[in-house]
């Protein structure tokens, strides 16, 4: 089988490369992926020796390389990840992300379709099981109270332009199902965590300026919550939605892990200060923990994320394999080599 994987050299992209050449003997990749800030090649270091890995630098904006990769590769199937995906810089300069996750989503679609399909609900013949998978956020659905959880019927209600941007790309894949029986799957996952994330996220920035003895900062009063998803447990779930998943559907991954932001920050220096203690109690500091400082909240911050994922678990049996605290330290020291 022949899959395009878009943003195939960032965080969660990567990871599911890897996994799927580790799992599928089968499966060939073309990955295209922009390398912005978010893509890096070094996270594909083992992958680029795989001769079922093709890596192609380029935008999928760009509608006649897409076009071409279609054609040259005979693509089967689509696993789109790539994405603006950094609320901050969304705030900052939202056209961007309108560009990237709104029309870049519409071009695949629409290349894949007229590759793909001869009229409404017609496939060509040898591409009757060609499918479309979109890779989105629970953070579409805006933000909960104390109680409830995010389900497969709760309203869109986003409230940044990242949010905005990934809503409306679900909708136009919802739309190629509808308007043109094309057959495409979304999931919308919670927080990810792991290795080979951006420096720029949550975890990865509370590791960084830790291992720095630098500032560590939690935005308003660190009361957030958010469902934690460790990546290989995103991988195998979106593996079983892309084979199994019913066309048309979508299905919410989450991580039944559900921290606010203090508590990531504690653990975190907890451990740290069990495995890098600081010596000789530097300027008066002997935990990580005296590094957190409350910064400015930011704009339009959501309060709580929690996904109810039963429609994944009982339709398709996937389940969480990795508790927050297994994966946690996994992470950790995957950064602790890459920050010493």
């Amino acid at each position: 089988m022949n899959l395009l994987i878009t943003g195939g050299a960032g965080f969660i992209g990567s990871n599911f490369v890897h996994y799927l050449l580790t799992n599928h003997e089968d499966i060939r990749i073309v990955n295209l992926d922009k390398l912005t800030y978010a893509g890096n090649l070094d996270n594909l270091q083992w992958e680029m020796d795989d001769k079922r890995h093709t890596f192609v630098h380029g935008d999928i904006c760009d509608h006649a390389l897409v076009e071409s990769l279609f054609e040259k590769y005979r693509i089967e199937g689509v696993i789109h990840f790539a994405a603006e995906s950094h609320v901050d810089n969304s705030i900052k300069n939202p056209y961007s992300f309108v560009e990237t996750n709104v029309l870049g989503t519409t071009i695949l679609l629409d290349v894949a379709r007229k590759y793909w399909m001869e009229g409404i609900g017609l496939y060509k013949q040898g591409f009757e099981h060609a499918r479309f998978h979109h890779i989105s956020t629970d953070e579409v659905y805006g933000s909960l109270e104390q109680d409830g959880f995010f389900t497969e019927k709760t309203p869109y209600a986003p409230n940044s332009p990242y949010s905005a941007s990934k809503a409306s790309s679900d909708m136009i894949v919802r739309s190629y199902f509808h308007t043109y029986g094309m057959n495409v799957v979304t999931t919308n996952c919670s927080n990810n965590y792991g290795p080979n994330q951006h420096a720029e996220k949550l975890i990865p920035t509370i590791i960084r300026k830790a291992m720095a003895l630098e500032s560590i900062p939690i935005y308003g009063n660190g009361q957030n919550i958010r469902d934690w998803l460790y990546v290989l447990d995103h991988c195998r779930a979106i593996e079983k939605v892309f084979f199994k998943g019913k066309s048309g559907e979508t299905y919410l991954i989450g991580g039944h892990n559900e921290k606010t932001n203090n508590e990531i920050a504690a653990i975190i220096c907890d451990i740290l200060d069990k495995l890098e203690p600081i010596k000789n109690n530097h300027n008066g500091i002997f935990s990580y923990k005296q590094l957190i400082e409350f910064v400015q909240d930011r704009p339009g911050h959501d309060f709580r994320y929690a996904i109810n994922d039963e429609k994944l678990r009982t339709e398709l049996g996937v389940q969480i394999e990795y508790s927050f605290n297994k994966g946690i330290e996994k992470t950790i020291l995957h950064y602790l080599k890459k920050y010493r």
